[in-house]
């Protein structure tokens, strides 16, 4: 059963161990995430993100019990526990399934996941318009098209840029 867990800021990896020491080595981890760039004294620095930012889901066995869920809620790291965890089962499946569908293979989410989610404004998060933004004019299958100020342009779904909604 998947758990979906918010994290202490920077205790990921102490949560991590320590729930792994309390539940065992069968557990699953995921947390997707998109690769940023940003500008720092002139240099361009790539950046992990995750896009989720503090929450990660949890998989085990287990978590199905009741009192086991109990059992994990003061762990190292862990500020809580998201409630109705058990009923949306299906719902974090898919999502998850989703997010996997569009990684690269280094694990990275591909622009093209934000393309259905972005409705009007977009934000570049990597190449040379980083935190710039952007409206669509008009989403097609495989392109946006876009509008920075007075200058209009093409996306393609394959592009090298990543952006997000905003």
């Amino acid at each position: 059963m998947w758990i979906i867990a918010k994290i202490k800021n920077k205790e990921l990896s102490i949560f991590k161990k320590e729930l792994l020491a309390k539940v065992g080595s069968e557990i699953k981890f995921y947390n997707p995430k998109i690769m940023c760039e940003k500008y720092f004294k002139n240099k361009l620095k790539k950046i992990d993100k995750y896009l989720l930012e503090s929450y990660i889901f949890c998989y085990h066995k287990k978590f199905s019990e009741e009192k086991f869920a109990d059992t994990i809620k003061f762990i190292r790291g862990l500020q809580y526990i998201l409630g109705g965890f058990k009923n949306s089962q299906l719902e974090i499946t898919k999502f998850i399934e989703k997010c996997k569908s569009f990684e690269n293979k280094n694990g990275y989410l591909l622009p093209n996941f934000f393309s259905s989610i972005i409705k009007n404004k977009g934000r570049f998060t990597s190449g040379p318009f980083t935190n710039v933004i952007f409206d669509i004019i008009e989403k097609s299958h495989n392109k946006l098209k876009i509008q920075m100020g007075n200058i209009k342009t093409t996306i393609s779904s394959n592009s090298q840029f990543s952006y997000q909604s905003v």
